[in-house]
C-alpha cells in the first residue's frame, strides 16, 4: 500500500488535482477520446463521392459506412449496422479466424466493396451480404443463410457478387438472381478460393481469389491442409470449453499445398496453373494484367530467399519466369507490383541496400531506377499513367515520419513532396491518380482525414477531428505531454531512435520511475510521430515515464539494419533495449532502480527476454500474448527470421524463454494471455506458468476467456486489462521519495 500511495501522491503533486485526471472509465467509454475517425476510406471510381466506416457515437465497437461528397455538404450515413446485426447471429469459426487474421476489432460494417463502374457497393454485415445501389440509395439484402458468406466481393464490372460458402467459390448476379457455385467439391481439408492461415497471418494475402478485368474468368486456390499438423487447443469461454482441432503449421512442419487455377464463367473445368516442379513454396500475389491476357503470380521460396515474377498464360496455365529477387536473408513480400497499359510494370527490390521502385519491361528486363538513395520507399500507393507518376508513401526524411510522394519513371528527376512534413500520413490514391485520401496525425493532432487533388491541395473535409474546445480530449489537454525524440548508438554503431513522455507537471529535479513500452519485433515501429493511445496518459497522470525504442530488425531502416537480426531474433533486440535502459539510467530526471516495460504479441515475448537478461536494469515487465517457444510458432513467419529448427538449433535454443526463467526476479513478472488465442497459441504461457511454478517463483498473471490474440477485445475487456497493468506497475515501481 506504501508503494500505491507513492505513485499516487507524486500524481498529484506533479500534475495538480485530482479532479482534473482523465479517469481509467472515460478512457474506455463513449464518445472515443481520440475523436471521430473515419476507417477503410475510399473514393468512388468516378471521383466523386468518399465513402469511410465511422465507429457509432454510442459505441466506438461498431462501425457504420458513411459517405461525403466531393462537391461538399454534410456526411451521410449509407448504412446503420445496428438495424441489420441479427441479435443472436454467431459468426462461424472461418469468419472469426478471418477477423483476427486481419485485426478487425469491431462489429457491424467492418469492410464493404465498390464495383469499378461505381454503380454499387456490397456490404458483409456479421455474415451476410447487403447490397447498396447508388441509383436509388436502396440496400438490398443479398444472402440470408445459416452460413457465413465470406469475402465477399463485387466483380469489376459490377454484374456479380461472388463469395466463399462452405469451402467453395458461388457467385450471384448483382441485379438479382440465384447464387450458383463455381466449385462444388470444397471440404475442410480441400478448399477452393480460401487463403490459408499462412497467407493471411504472415503473407497479407486475404484471398484465394481474382476476378478478370472483363469479369470473364476468376483466378482460385485450391487449398489442401491434410499434410498439415493437428494441434489441439482449449478455446476456453466463460461459460465452458471445447477442444480446438487447429490445423496449424509450425516451424520446420508442413504447409498447406496450394494449388491455382482459372475458372471461367461460360463453363468447364478450371485450368490449372503450373507453378512449377517445386510443390512447397509459397502462393504470394496474383494479379491480372490491364487487358486480362496475362496471369501475374509471385512464387516465394519456402526459405523465403527467392521470390519469382511468373506470367501465366490463363488459357491455358502455361507460365514463364519474368524477373527473379534473391538475397541471402530474406525477401520481403509487398503489394507494389503494378502493371501497366503498356505492358510494363512497376515494382520494389531492395537490391541497393534499400527499398526503392524500378520500372521493368514486359518482357521482365529492367528498363530504369525509378527512386534512388539511403532511405525507403514505404510502399507504392498509385500511378498516374497520363504523366508517368508513381505515388508512394516513405520515410525519406526521418523514420520517425511518413509522407506521400511522387516519382516519374518515364525521366530521371528527385521524388517530389506531396504532403508536408512533421507527422504521420497515411494514404490511398484513387485509381487513375488524379486524387487521393489522406489520414494525417501526429502528437498533437489526432486523425484526421481529407480528400486531396494530386498536387496535395485539399478539397474537403471527409473527418476532419478539430482539436478544438469540444473535442473529447480537450479537457485533459493540459494534461498531455509532448513527446521527445532522440536517437542512441547501437553496439554496431546503428542509430536507434527513441520517445520519451514525461508526467504532466514535470519536475526536472526529482527522479521518475519510466514504464518502456516495446514491441522490438520486425515489421512494426514504435517511435513514431503519431497521435498516441489515450490510454497512455493514465500512466503519464501517475507518475510514469513512458519511454520507447527501436531496435534493430524494425522497419523503416536500411536492408542491412532490417537483416541484422537473421537467425538470432531476442538477441540484439534485447541488446538494444538493454541500452536503451542504460541511457535512462544516466538522464537525472529518471530513477535507475524503477525501470519496467510491457508489450504484447512480440513485445511480450521482449518483455520476458528483458526481465530474464543477465543483470537487467528492468525491475517488472508486464507480458502479454507472448511467444515463449518460436518451434510453436508458424512456418512462413519464423523461417523467415530464423530458418528451420533443424538448420539453426543454437539460435532457436538462444533464443527460447524457458531457459531464462532461472534468472527472472521474484513478483517482477506479470503475465496476461486470451485463453482462445489461435495465433500465438495459450500454451506459450502454461509452460512459463508451469516452469515458474516449478521453481517456487512468485510471479503474478490474468488470463481472458473466450478472447484471441487481437480480435474480440471489447471495451470492457480493454479497460480490464489496463487497470490490471496500471496497478501491477504501481505495486512493483516504487518511485524515489
Amino acid at each position: 500500500m506504501k508503494l500505491v500511495a507513492g505513485v499516487m501522491a507524486l500524481a498529484l503533486t506533479a500534475g495538480g488535482a485530482a479532479a482534473t485526471d482523465l479517469s481509467l472509465e472515460r478512457v474506455y467509454s463513449a464518445p472515443d477520446l481520440s475523436g471521430p475517425r473515419a476507417r477503410g476510406v475510399a473514393l468512388s471510381p468516378d471521383g466523386t463521392l468518399v465513402t469511410y466506416l465511422r465507429a457509432r457515437a454510442d459505441n466506438p465497437r461498431v462501425t457504420d459506412l458513411w459517405a461525403a461528397d466531393v462537391a461538399g455538404g454534410p456526411p451521410r450515413r449509407l448504412i446503420d449496422a445496428a438495424a441489420l446485426i441479427p441479435g443472436e447471429r454467431v459468426l462461424s469459426e472461418a469468419e472469426k479466424s478471418r477477423r483476427e487474421r486481419q485485426g478487425v476489432q469491431t462489429s457491424g460494417v467492418v469492410s464493404y466493396d465498390w464495383d469499378d463502374e461505381g454503380r454499387f457497393i456490397l456490404a458483409p454485415v456479421e455474415g451476410d451480404l447487403w447490397l447498396w445501389s447508388r441509383s436509388d440509395g436502396s440496400l438490398r439484402r443479398l444472402t440470408d443463410t445459416p452460413e457465413d458468406e465470406i469475402d465477399a466481393r463485387v466483380s469489376p464490372r459490377g454484374g456479380f457478387v461472388s463469395f466463399v460458402r462452405g469451402d467453395n467459390l458461388w457467385v450471384v448476379p448483382a441485379g438479382g438472381g440465384d447464387a450458383r457455385a463455381l466449385t462444388q467439391d470444397g471440404s475442410e481439408l480441400q478448399s477452393w478460393a480460401t487463403a490459408e492461415f499462412i497467407a493471411q497471418e504472415e503473407m497479407d494475402r486475404q484471398t484465394g481469389y481474382w476476378w478478370s478485368p472483363d469479369e470473364t474468368r476468376i483466378a482460385l486456390t485450391r487449398t489442401d491442409l491434410s499434410a498439415v499438423d493437428v494441434v489441439e487447443r482449449l478455446d476456453v469461454n466463460a461459460a465452458g470449453a471445447v477442444i480446438v482441432a487447429q490445423r496449424y503449421p509450425r516451424t520446420g512442419r508442413p504447409n498447406a499445398r496450394v494449388e491455382l487455377f482459372v475458372a471461367s464463367l461460360a463453363g468447364g473445368g478450371p485450368v490449372r496453373v503450373d507453378l512449377g516442379a517445386e510443390a512447397d513454396v509459397y502462393l504470394a500475389r496474383v494479379d491480372w494484367s490491364r487487358d486480362g491476357r496475362t496471369l501475374y503470380v509471385q512464387r516465394q521460396s519456402r526459405d523465403q530467399k527467392r521470390l519469382d515474377l511468373l506470367a501465366v498464360n490463363p488459357s491455358d496455365g502455361r507460365s514463364r519466369i519474368l524477373l527473379t529477387e534473391t538475397s541471402a536473408h530474406w525477401v520481403e513480400l509487398s503489394d507494389d507490383f503494378r502493371p501497366l497499359k503498356d505492358g510494363t510494370f512497376l515494382w520494389s527490390s531492395e537490391r541497393s541496400g534499400w527499398k526503392h521502385l524500378y520500372l521493368h519491361g514486359a518482357d521482365g528486363r529492367l528498363i530504369r531506377q525509378v527512386t534512388r538513395g539511403d532511405w525507403p520507399v514505404d510502399a507504392l500507393q498509385g500511378v498516374d499513367e497520363t504523366r508517368g507518376v508513381a505515388f508512394f508513401t516513405a520515410n525519406r526524411d526521418t523514420p520517425v515520419e511518413r509522407r506521400l510522394y511522387e516519382a516519374s519513371w518515364t525521366r530521371p528527376a528527385p521524388p517530389r513532396a506531396i504532403t508536408p512534413a512533421g507527422g504521420w500520413w497515411t494514404v490511398k490514391v484513387a485509381g487513375r491518380g488524379t486524387a487521393f485520401t489522406g489520414t494525417y496525425e501526429d502528437p498533437a493532432t489526432p486523425p484526421r482525414t481529407g480528400l486531396y487533388r494530386s498536387d496535395g491541395s485539399l478539397v474537403r473535409w471527409v473527418e476532419e477531428n478539430p482539436l478544438d474546445s469540444s473535442h473529447p480530449m480537450a479537457p485533459y489537454l493540459d494534461r498531455l505531454p509532448a513527446p521527445e525524440f532522440g536517437t542512441l548508438k547501437a553496439a554496431d554503431g546503428s542509430d536507434l531512435w527513441w520517445s520519451l513522455r514525461k508526467p504532466p507537471g514535470f519536475d526536472p529535479s526529482r527522479r521518475y520511475p519510466v514504464v518502456v513500452k516495446v514491441y522490438g519485433g520486425p515489421g512494426s515501429a514504435q517511435v513514431r510521430k503519431v497521435w498516441n493511445d489515450p490510454a497512455d496518459l493514465l500512466y503519464l497522470q501517475s507518475g510514469f515515464i513512458l519511454f520507447s525504442l527501436d531496435n534493430r530488425g524494425t522497419p523503416n531502416r536500411s536492408t542491412a539494419f532490417k537483416t541484422a537480426i537473421d537467425r538470432r531474433l531476442g538477441q540484439l533486440e534485447v541488446d538494444d533495449q538493454i541500452a536503451g535502459a542504460r541511457w535512462l539510467a544516466t538522464q537525472p530526471f529518471v530513477d535507475p532502480a524503477w525501470v519496467g516495460v510491457i508489450g504484447w504479441s512480440y513485445g511480450g515475448y521482449m518483455a520476458l527476454m528483458l526481465l530474464t537478461a543477465p543483470d537487467t536494469p528492468f525491475s517488472a515487465g508486464v507480458s502479454g500474448a507472448p511467444p515463449t517457444d518460436w518451434s510453436l510458432y508458424d512456418t512462413h513467419y519464423t523461417e523467415r527470421y530464423m530458418g528451420k529448427p533443424s538448420e539453426n538449433p543454437d539460435g532457436y535454443a538462444a533464443s527460447e524463454v524457458t531457459a531464462r526463467l532461472g534468472r527472472l526476479k521474484p513478483d517482477s513478472l506479470f503475465l496476461l494471455h486470451g485463453m482462445a488465442d489461435d495465433n500465438v497459441t495459450f500454451d506459450n504461457s502454461t509452460r512459463v506458468m508451469a516452469d515458474l511454478q516449478a521453481r517456487g517463483t512468485a510471479f503474478e498473471s490474468m488470463v481472458y476467456p473466450g478472447l484471441r490474440h487481437r480480435a474480440g477485445w471489447t471495451q470492457a475487456n480493454l479497460r480490464h486489462r489496463t487497470q490490471a497493468t496500471l496497478e501491477f506497475f504501481k505495486r512493483r515501481l516504487a518511485p524515489a521519495r
